[in-house]
């Protein structure tokens, strides 16, 4: 790193560090509490101990009564898989990139600080960089540096590879956040996939004209990825809604949590939104 980006990410860190300790972390950690147990060792028998907790290769080998003993997890194994390809990257004033950088950052910044081991996916038509799960600063700043400044060889949208990476790097059930603005297809069977081993996040990134199409009539447009120029027709004013529902419903059917942010929108609080609107549905199911 030049000196130069040295001193943009660490004005990074300290901009998403403090929200992340006196706001995110907390809500961070009741949202994506560690699940399950993990095989220690064995120990001898003792009356009172559940048969069904018996090794009975042990017992056989030893002649001794034993069984299997174990811990609670607490580490998790938190993903971020970040779409760069043109049509993710293509406001002229970085807007979209920037609000990216600041999301991952706030997230990397929330796993870190509860322990977890952080990886990053970068991807655009084919996967461009991959960023092993790992702790500590250090390793934070790797992955918000790859983010901010990492420039891709392609311009398409292949989800399916990003998806298909995460299924070959994660090992364990893990926590994963998908972000793009989904301008791509045939990657419905690797979501449904992803979604049944892992804890899959889907977050897609908007334009603030998607949110309200004008009604402007015929109008060309270039396509970032191919550079095809089309005319679309706005004079229903719908033309952005319907992607939108259909993004939706694909991802209810999926069991994908979606996460709707604008390009430049306040990060801090649509994280925090979605940690509260997740822990709400998490104490339903549990009657907590």
């Amino acid at each position: 790193m030049t000196p130069d980006s040295d001193s943009r990410l660490n004005l990074l860190e300290l901009k998403c560090r403090r929200p992340v300790e006196h706001l995110l972390a907390g809500e961070y950690r009741s949202v994506f509490k560690g699940r399950g147990i993990e095989f220690e060792d064995v120990r001898p028998y003792a009356p009172g101990d559940d048969v069904r907790a018996m090794d009975w290769k042990v017992t056989a080998r030893t002649g001794v009564p034993h069984v299997k003993r174990y811990v609670e997890e607490r580490e998790q194994y938190f993903f971020l898989l970040v779409d760069l390809s043109a049509s993710a990257l293509s406001d002229s004033g970085g807007t979209k990139r920037n609000t990216l950088v600041e999301l991952c950052s706030l997230l990397t910044l929330a796993a870190l600080k509860n322990n977890d081991r952080v990886g990053l996916i970068l991807f655009s038509e084919e996967v461009e960089l991959v960023v092993p799960p790992g702790k500590g600063r250090l390793h934070g700043i790797r992955i918000m540096d790859a983010v901010a400044t990492f420039q891709p060889k392609g311009k398409g949208t292949n989800l399916s590879a990003a998806l298909n990476a995460l299924g070959h790097l994660a090992r364990k059930r893990s926590v994963a956040f998908l972000m793009s603005d989904f301008l791509g297809d045939g990657f419905e069977d690797e979501l449904r996939s992803v979604a049944y081993l892992h804890d899959l996040i889907a977050v897609s990134l908007l334009e603030p004209q998607e949110l309200k199409v004008p009604d402007c009539g015929l109008v060309r447009i270039e396509d970032a990825e191919t550079e095809e120029v089309r005319v679309l027709d706005f004079s229903s004013g719908e033309a952005g809604s319907s992607r939108s529902e259909a993004l939706r419903r694909l991802m209810l059917d999926c069991s994908v949590d979606l996460v709707e942010i604008v390009a430049g929108e306040d990060c801090v609080a649509a994280l925090s939104q979605f940690f509260r609107s997740r822990q709400r549905l998490v104490a339903d199911e549990t009657g907590g």
